[in-house]
């Protein structure tokens, strides 16, 4: 029996090792990735798309591309149906991007013939497969084993060869809050892959959608496509902080700029408002906001909150992270500590009754 290979921590520690390239940058990675959407989206047109880009080494939108052989398994099309896409996306085409319209299953031979084409083709980055159920065998097995065999069978080869394999797959009609749980199958198949996209619109009709994107390697983000003359533009590309940062509240936005030329600041959440400039209509949801984002958002602003409740009513405090705050009346002394951790202290936690309730 074969022994373990292992290393120590040490070893790993200190020794540089290369990071994960990516066929697109910052979008899609060397590895297994799935390509997923409702049927008739237009996948096939952006795998195209994609398939022109890295063939001749032009940006795919605004992310470059890592310039090889290309080959495109369009499993459900004719070369007729190619040629006529072709004609609508491009006026020149590489050399370099390769079709086939049948392929062998994984259980009959596709890796091996992945393998051939590889020895006539070694500067291949990417092979497209359209789609996943064109390469299966219909087993009533075990099918968390099979979705998780069949993508390690094609992870394995791109982890070998150091390329990108885009797997493209079908997503379920039913609604979920989390779009990857949509993708047809078990999780057999989003836990192989190395990333997972998922191409939604909001209705059959628009011509926009969005690109939800995740991996081990590839951080989470979305990016908004328009499908215009046969081709998916990108509108807007959003980060996962961008993401977060668009869900806070514009509210605190202003209370960090109050806050700028001030050490410290106490009162109720009216007068906070009415000190800012602000309605008196966010006085019941001031405080929830402040204390929701007091470790995050206010936090990383080097703003710390914190709150007490006294016979003359409930007031907010506000500091500045890292200066003397320990001169208020009646106050811990709990500023300059890491967020959560003078809260059980000042004895205004739990039990306290909510901004709603008591009007600010």
């Amino acid at each position: 029996m074969q022994q373990l290979q292992t290393v120590d921590a040490d070893t790993l520690l200190y020794e540089p090792l290369e990071k994960p390239s990516f066929v697109v940058d910052g979008l899609i990675p060397t590895g297994l990735s799935l390509f997923c959407g409702s049927q008739k989206i237009g996948k096939s047109w952006l795998m195209l798309k994609l398939c022109l880009c890295v063939s001749q080494g032009i940006p795919l939108w605004d992310m470059q591309t890592l310039e090889g052989d290309v080959l495109y398994l369009c499993l459900e099309d004719t070369f007729c149906r190619i040629q006529d896409r072709l004609f609508r996306l491009t006026d020149e085409a590489s050399g370099r991007l390769h079709f086939a319209v049948a392929s062998s299953k994984l259980s009959d031979g596709l890796i091996v013939q992945l393998e051939d084409y590889l020895k006539a083709y070694p500067d291949s980055r990417l092979v497209v497969i359209d789609t996943l159920q064109k390469i299966r065998t219909a087993s009533k097995d075990n099918a968390y084993a099979n979705d998780y065999g069949d993508i390690s069978l094609l992870k394995d080869f791109a982890d070998r060869h150091s390329l990108s394999v885009v797997v493209v797959h079908h997503i379920r009609k039913q609604n979920d809050s989390d779009v990857f749980n949509k993708v047809s199958g078990t999780t057999g198949l989003t836990g192989s892959a190395d990333a997972t996209f998922v191409l939604e619109k909001e209705s059959r009709a628009s011509d926009t959608a969005k690109l939800f994107v995740t991996g081990r390697d590839t951080p989470y983000q979305e990016l908004t496509l328009r499908f215009r003359d046969c081709s998916w533009e990108m509108v807007k590309r959003q980060t996962q902080e961008q993401l977060a940062a668009a869900e806070v509240p514009s509210i605190l936005f202003r209370v960090v700029a109050f806050m700028q030329d001030k050490e410290e600041w106490t009162g109720t959440a009216t007068e906070l408002l009415l000190a800012m400039g602000e309605s008196g209509e966010l006085s019941t949801v001031i405080t929830k906001w402040l204390n929701e984002y007091r470790s995050t958002f206010l936090y990383e602003n080097g703003i710390q909150y914190d709150y007490q409740r006294k016979y003359s009513g409930r007031k907010i405090i506000l500091a500045r992270c890292g200066g003397e705050h320990d001169s208020h009346d009646g106050y811990d002394g709990s500023f300059g500590m890491p967020p959560h951790a003078g809260m059980a202290d000042t004895g205004n936690a739990a039990n306290l009754p909510s901004e709603a309730q008591s009007g600010g």
